[in-house]
């Protein structure tokens, strides 16, 4: 497999809302085996281009291409099984669950049986031994059987990914992955993500600068729902339009 072919590709994405451009004429290319970041200043239209490649929203214009395959029209569900998989912002798992408990539920997809209400728990067993496998590569084996409302912040966060996993993304979408931490957590899951992503495509949305720099390959910038540039982190941040951009919305906060 060519590791620099596009496994997503969008050409003149948009959205309107009641005539409020969000989002116009975004054409990503993101490429198999990278991790891809977009950036850009608060209401730079980051979010709703990650609802319109999950088809959270649909699109005023445009089409999105994932592996060479139109997918502009298919519902949420049909991307999700072709393999992206988006974890959200804010962390989505089961506070009562075991962290164990959390990553079989979501490896229950590949067994079809998730509606199965009726089949005994000790049916998830066979799950356990590639769960246990996940919570490892995220560092959290040996909170197995915490239950998860007791979790770190940050743990959380890594466990989340855990189930991202849980559901063998062709294509990651990360939504602010480092948002609302201290900087050990913001360290932790940095460094998690890196290791991740090998083998794996990613593409975050992430505000924090320190993050982008140490870990991403390719950088869109957005401001005001379009492509301001794009390039290597050395390449942006030495953009001037880039720079006036932050300056401008940050007060004066640095790239």
């Amino acid at each position: 497999m060519n590791l620099q072919e596009t496994i997503l590709k969008t050409i003149g994405l948009g959205k309107s809302f009641k005539g409020f451009s969000a989002v116009s004429d975004v054409n990503l290319d993101v490429t198999r085996g990278t991790i891809h970041a977009l950036i850009g200043p608060n209401g730079a239209g980051k979010t709703t281009c990650f609802n319109l490649l999950t088809k959270f929203l649909e699109p005023t214009s445009g089409q999105i291409l994932f592996n060479g395959f139109d997918i502009t029209n298919e519902p949420p569900s049909q991307i999700a099984r072709r393999g992206v998989i988006r974890s959200f912002q804010i962390s989505a798992v089961f506070p009562h669950l075991t962290v164990l408990e959390n990553v079989r539920v979501a490896l229950q997809r590949g067994l079809g049986t998730e509606f199965h209400f009726w089949k005994p728990g000790s049916s998830l067993d066979v799950l356990n031994e590639r769960a246990l496998e996940l919570l490892h590569e995220v560092g959290l084996e040996k909170f197995a059987d915490e239950e998860t409302m007791s979790l770190a912040y940050g743990r959380k966060r890594a466990l989340e990914i855990a189930t991202t996993l849980a559901m063998e993304p062709e294509l990651m979408l990360l939504d602010e992955p480092t948002q609302g931490m201290g900087h050990e957590d913001v360290e932790r899951v940095t460094e998690l993500i890196d290791r991740v992503s090998r083998g794996r495509t990613i593409l975050m949305v992430e505000h924090n600068m320190k993050v982008v720099s140490s870990i991403a390959d390719r950088i869109t910038v957005l401001q005001r729902g379009s492509v301001l540039a794009e390039g290597s982190y050395h390449e942006v941040s030495n953009n001037p339009l880039v720079v006036e951009a932050y300056m401008g919305s940050h007060g004066g906060g640095a790239l």
